[in-house]
């Protein structure tokens, strides 16, 4: 039995089966590559679902956490400590919002954005206690947590996880005027990928964002804009909002604001909206620790560099161009995305997302299929266009085959 497969079947002996990972057991990796343990290397498409937006080992982050493992990770928040103002100021300054809370992961900050949607609704729009809506899109994905596939309408992630939390309308994504039909008077919130990942990469149409805000803004309801995948470089610009110009009420962070060292989240809203909360109410002990404020800092400042939007951009631009002509030879049916993020629907004929998936594998690239038919390519902001046109020879091969 080789490394890989006693790996694996100690894996599936020992935990629960939540995930079906491809057969690939990682040891090490650096930039754009990992390597497994029989020593193969693999081009990595994927990044951590956006996680890991500035490559694997990225030196300025792991010098950032070296540097910080050295003074104090954690403290909770029951103390002070020297990195918390610094990352809550620099973070609220790249959203253009006045302020932060902290949290670890994605889910949890959903889960925060949907308890601030409903207390900014009791306590300042007025709605009567208990009777808080949120309006939110069908084929959304947002975490896993029970409120959370609640509203799911994807069945693997719901189902058999009742009773549901109430309190939640579902409307088909694009459509302004399903919308603006769900809207009421308790309605607190709308919550919306800017773009959606698990679905497949589905950009909504030009405009819809706009809507969305004029909407909202009209009606006294948050725009609350889930950019825990969109956000922080992955679509080219620093937030998938700001492809049309919008600044929604609260946005929702995670993954990459980590670099892919500590998990960090947090929800940024103004203090109008934020300042609801008062001590006690909501909190967690590792949310916005030292660890975690020393990464997500430099995070911030690479960011602010414009480098790394820049080079989702340009080399998101040769991607799409270059999957674009796959579209167009019968083994690739369509193909949407922004930036270095893209959803590639294979026709049936030529195998499920998996089978592609497992056949890219073969060659040494290493993607994730989602929907039956679909694989996601969301390739680390530091890689190389050399690295990249190699992976997507890999995928013409495979689709060839």
């Amino acid at each position: 039995m080789s490394t890989t497969d006693r790996a694996i079947r100690s894996a599936d002996a020992h935990s629960a089966h939540t995930y079906h990972p491809l057969p690939v057991v990682i040891t090490s990796a650096e930039g754009a590559w990992v390597t497994d343990v029989e020593g193969r290397r693999y081009l990595d498409m994927l990044a951590g679902y956006s996680a890991l937006n500035f490559g694997h080992g990225n030196p300025r982050l792991l010098n950032a956490a070296r540097a910080q493992l050295e003074r104090v990770t954690l403290t909770s928040r029951a103390f002070h400590h020297d990195r918390f103002a610094d990352f809550c100021s620099a973070l609220a300054d790249l959203c253009g919002k006045e302020m932060v809370l902290p949290m670890n992961t994605g889910a949890e900050a959903v889960e925060t954005a949907v308890k601030t949607a409903r207390k900014w609704g009791y306590e300042v729009k007025g709605v009567p206690d208990g009777h808080a809506k949120i309006v939110v899109a069908a084929g959304n994905f947002h975490g896993r947590t029970t409120t959370v596939v609640s509203f799911s309408t994807d069945h693997e992630a719901r189902d058999h996880f009742g009773p549901y939390t109430p309190g939640f309308e579902i409307v088909p994504y694009g459509d302004l005027t399903a919308l603006d039909a769900a809207v009421t008077q308790n309605t607190v919130a709308v919550l919306l990928e800017p773009i959606q990942g698990e679905a497949g990469v589905l950009v909504p149409p030009a405009g819809y964002l706009r809507g969305v805000r004029e909407l909202t803004r009209e009606q006294n309801v948050l725009f609350m804009a889930d950019e825990i995948q969109s956000g922080l470089g992955r679509t080219g610009r620093t937030f998938a909002c700001d492809h049309e110009g919008v600044v929604p009420d609260v946005y929702v962070l995670g993954k990459a604001l980590g670099g892919g060292v500590v998990p960090v989240s947090a929800v940024v809203a103004d203090t109008d909206v934020l300042g609801v909360f008062r001590p006690g109410e909501h909190g967690s002990t590792f949310g916005g620790n030292p660890l975690a404020c020393a990464v997500a800092l430099e995070v911030i400042a690479m960011l602010r560099t414009g480098e790394y939007q820049q080079r989702a951009t340009e080399l998101g631009e040769h991607l799409h161009h270059e999957l674009g002509l796959l579209a167009g030879g019968g083994a690739v049916t369509a193909v949407r995305g922004r930036g270095l993020w893209a959803g590639v629907d294979i026709d049936p004929a030529h195998g499920t997302g998996r089978e592609i998936s497992e056949r890219l594998m073969g060659r040494g690239v290493l993607a994730k299929d989602t929907h039956g038919s679909t694989i996601r390519l969301a390739p680390p902001l530091v890689i190389g266009k050399e690295d990249l046109d190699w992976g997507l020879d890999q995928l013409r091969a495979v689709l060839a085959g």
